[in-house]
């Protein structure tokens, strides 16, 4: 026998895929993630379903409450426990493919250079350009949820939009062609080959090497990027390719030993970022036998 309660937890559990991505963007973090999704459960069983005309819409509209009311007091707490910005969970994958659980987050490219990116915006900015540019909700459903007009919303994903395409712009839909031109980066700092190194990299490149949790040193321009990968060609041997965050990267690891995670971003066939994880704390966490 099915009870009211039975039906409405396979309702929500229709939803729930949907809901993980928009709270993995929102939030950048899985475990937090699933927190939001279960607080919009919990309210849902405290609620009368019957009333509800769009329960898609509206536990959408109650993970992006939760999940920009833990931004918010994630800004707060900035300054004393975490570092310049939060750091977005980093998903690795064997380079031939994405496990199923990775599969619904990283839906439409969240590579670990955009998840970055994100971090950087207001919470308001970020509600507002995940649910309209992610996730096509309108700007007139958006508005009420951060207390602004649907204008004001309209403004906010505009910047952060500006934001995120010069910083994180789309990386060519092909695995196989970026991993071409990162296994061409590798090769040219393994040789030495300096002008090989800036052949692949775009002119205005930028990576971003994440030192201690939260911080990111960045260099900027094809030739420094250069000169810093071929200061670290002795560690081109114990480059393992894998998947990071759906997009194609690396794990150096000698002696089995995570040094550091790199994502790359691959445009018209050249690198235009690098993201790098080599803060200790991070990298203590990475279970290698994912790649395996």
């Amino acid at each position: 026998m099915t009870t009211d309660n039975d039906w409405l937890a396979e309702q929500f559990d229709q939803h729930r895929t949907h809901l993980r991505a928009v709270a993995y963007r929102m939030l950048g973090s899985r475990a937090e993630a699933e927190d939001a999704v279960q607080e919009a459960w919990l309210r849902l069983s405290r609620t009368d379903a019957d009333a509800i005309e769009n329960l898609g819409g509206w536990l959408t509209t109650v993970v992006a409450r939760v999940s920009l009311n833990m931004l918010r007091s994630r800004a707060t707490r900035r300054e004393t426990e975490l570092g310049d910005v939060h750091a977005p969970e980093v998903l690795i994958d064997r380079a031939d493919g994405v496990d199923p659980e990775h599969e619904a987050l990283l839906a439409d490219s969240v590579g670990l250079a955009l998840l970055v990116v994100l971090e950087t915006l207001s919470p308001a900015e970020r509600l507002a350009f995940v649910l309209h540019d992610m996730f096509a909700v309108p700007f007139d459903e958006i508005g009420p949820m951060l207390d602004r007009s649907p204008a004001a919303a309209r403004q906010l994903a505009s910047r952060a939009r500006r934001r995120v395409r010069g910083a994180a712009p789309a990386p060519d839909p092909d695995l196989r062609e970026q991993r071409r031109v990162v296994d061409a980066f590798f090769a040219a700092a393994r040789n030495g080959d300096f002008e090989g190194l800036v052949k692949v990299l775009h002119p205005d490149v930028v990576t971003r090497a994440e030192r201690t949790p939260g911080r990111f040193e960045e260099v900027r321009g094809a030739e420094a990027v250069a000169r810093n990968a071929m200061s670290y060609a002795r560690l081109a041997p114990f480059v393992r390719p894998a998947l990071v965050n759906g997009a194609v990267g690396v794990v150096v690891a000698p002696d089995d030993t995570p040094f550091s995670i790199m994502g790359f971003t691959v445009v018209g066939g050249q690198i235009v970022a690098i993201d790098a994880i080599v803060a200790p704390e991070r990298l203590r966490a990475v279970d290698l036998t994912l790649l395996d």
